[in-house]
């Protein structure tokens, strides 16, 4: 069948896109220029700019299938940048690979695959689709190390069953590689991305000031009470969670204390003692992909802990998750959840969680 091949330029996309050529599949290469300034335009390890966008073009002329660039700056300054800078302006912590799956890749790219007449679009992400009863499910990697569900779950039913991930079988990374260099593909050896790719210098509070200045404003380190401990230099620089640059601060009191909440109407972060948490946690755009029902599962509230036990309830705004065991939930984070290794759904956290 015809395919559409997002390319990013790295080792992964681009052992998609040669498995599937030599599968016999009708293969054709698309790499969205996301950005392109600085020192972006010359680093290795990013995707979607400049070498990258080079790379992508090297693989797809060594596998003798066409290539397209499709310029998606204006698309994703709107939908990921802004959004990121904007999240950490209201005191939350934005996932930006899950607002660009969930608009500029997934969005747009699916409806660009059925432009050129392509029955599939593939990409390089680490997840496993699988037919199920009722249709196509979204299920984690075979590789617990490389699974990016997490960052998938916004993906509608609609676009996992137009979507391949030819990755997600593999058993682990040097497997790929492996794949890569038996193929002769000229980035078999290419490092893989890292850092956000959009923040070329690796500081991300420096990319929010440009947007939103008001995000690294000064204000006060406060503990729950409300009472004065300290100073910060932006609520951009911390996260729910977090125990770095709290200075003193971090040591008022009988007990160790950790970042539990962002005031950003007042420019105050919020500590608390480390171990602070809530069972109940509400979420908004909810994107489910089994039946939306009151259900026990395992959640995951950040990419790469460990799944803890729960139940999730649809609600008017979303969903409420009510953790077995306390937690800290970080405002604007992700939480998705399985059953087994099934994705059933998830939505954003949302700052006002219910307490408990």
């Amino acid at each position: 069948m015809r395919v559409l091949v997002a390319m990013s330029g790295g080792v992964d996309s681009s052992t998609v896109a040669g498995l599937l050529a030599e599968a016999g599949h009708d293969v054709v290469g698309v790499t969205l220029q996301l950005y392109d300034h600085g020192a972006a335009t010359g680093r290795k390890g990013a995707c979607c700019a400049g070498q990258d966008i080079h790379d992508a073009r090297r693989v797809a002329d060594h596998l003798g299938i066409p290539h397209y660039v499709i310029d998606a700056e204006a698309r994703f300054r709107a939908a990921v940048i802004a959004d990121f800078a904007d999240s950490y302006a209201a005191g939350e912590t934005p996932v930006p690979c899950v607002r660009c799956n969930q608009t500029v890749k997934f969005t747009d790219l699916v409806a660009l695959a059925r432009d050129l007449g392509c029955a599939r679009l593939a990409t390089g992400h680490y997840v496993r689709r699988i037919d199920g009863p009722e249709g196509p499910e979204l299920h984690r990697a075979a590789d617990p190390a490389r699974d990016q569900s997490w960052f998938l779950f916004a993906t509608t039913r609609d676009q996992l069953a137009a979507s391949l991930f030819p990755l997600g079988e593999m058993p682990d990374k040097a497997a790929v590689r492996a794949a890569a260099a038996r193929l002769g593909l000229p980035v078999a050896a290419k490092p893989d991305s890292q850092d956000i790719c959009f923040v070329p210098a690796g500081s991300y509070a420096d990319a929010v000031g440009r947007l939103r200045p008001d995000a690294l404003a000064p204000g006060e380190i406060v503990t729950e009470a409300g009472e004065a401990v300290g100073h910060h230099d932006g609520i951009a620089r911390y996260t729910v969670g977090q125990a770095k640059r709290l200075g003193a601060a971090a040591q008022a009191g009988s007990a160790r204390r950790i970042v539990v909440g962002l005031d950003a109407a007042r420019r105050r972060v919020v500590i608390g003692p480390a171990g602070t948490g809530s069972r109940h946690v509400a979420l908004r755009e909810v994107n489910w992909l089994a039946a939306p029902r009151p259900r026990r599962c395992t959640v995951k509230l950040r990419a790469r802990e460990t799944p803890q036990p729960a139940e999730i309830v649809p609600t008017a705004e979303g969903a409420e998750v009510v953790l077995d065991a306390p937690a800290l939930a970080a405002p604007g984070q992700a939480c998705v959840a399985y059953d087994g290794s099934r994705v059933l759904g998830g939505g954003f956290i949302r700052a006002h969680a219910a307490s408990g």
